[in-house]
């Protein structure tokens, strides 16, 4: 026995099961990178793959205002210091520090979606020979990649007389996509796999 919609349309399970996997597949694109790698995180920590948090903010804490006693709000804050970069932990034996960026260009990655100070940790995180890297997302193509924090000083270093991005196509050659997966949705280690397996053999 066949059922139809009624414009006429035979219904069939397994069409309904692939649109059930294409609406979550969209759902998920929709999450923020921060959210993603958030998820991957926990997920590396409990499979013991790797130690990875995200970091805390430093804030100072100058006024709070107590309503009642169980719901204490804070009024007034501010940043002690800028911040570094988002993450950082340890993996396979190598210390791991790194930031995560989301772009809606096409073409490139603005060099203004990171800050100075960010640039001169992942060098110094780079001079001590820990991994340091950045995660970059390009929203409207639906895909991330993982470069070498020595890819961003490069362009970092020469945007005062050069270009202020980091092309797509060079992000493309030079970088690692990150595949999408169930779990995690983001696996951004593999795509540093990937990275380290390229600079043992270069």
């Amino acid at each position: 026995m066949t059922f139809n919609y009624p414009n006429g349309q035979e219904y069939r399970p397994q069409m309904l099961a692939q649109r059930k996997l294409h609406v979550s597949s969209q759902s998920r694109r929709g999450m923020s990178l921060e959210a993603d790698i958030n998820a991957a995180n926990e997920y590396y920590r409990t499979q013991k793959i790797a130690v990875i948090y995200k970091k805390p903010t430093p804030v100072q804490i100058v006024d709070v205002d107590y309503p009642v006693r169980a719901a204490a709000r804070i009024t007034k804050a501010f940043f002690r210091q800028p911040s570094t970069t988002d993450y950082n932990g340890v993996y396979q034996g190598h210390y791991i520090d790194f930031d995560a960026k989301e772009t809606n260009n096409l073409e490139s990655f603005p060099l203004k979606n990171v800050h100075d100070h960010q640039v001169k940790h992942l060098k110094a995180i780079t001079e001590q020979a820990g991994l340091a890297f950045m995660i970059i997302r390009f929203t409207r193509r639906h895909e991330t990649y993982v470069i070498w924090a020595d890819l961003l000083l490069e362009f970092w270093q020469n945007q005062l007389t050069g270009r202020k991005s980091i092309p797509y196509s060079t992000i493309v050659k030079f970088g690692a996509l990150v595949p999408d997966k169930l779990q995690p949705t983001t696996p951004y280690l593999e795509a540093v796999d990937l990275l380290m397996q390229t600079k043992k053999e270069s």
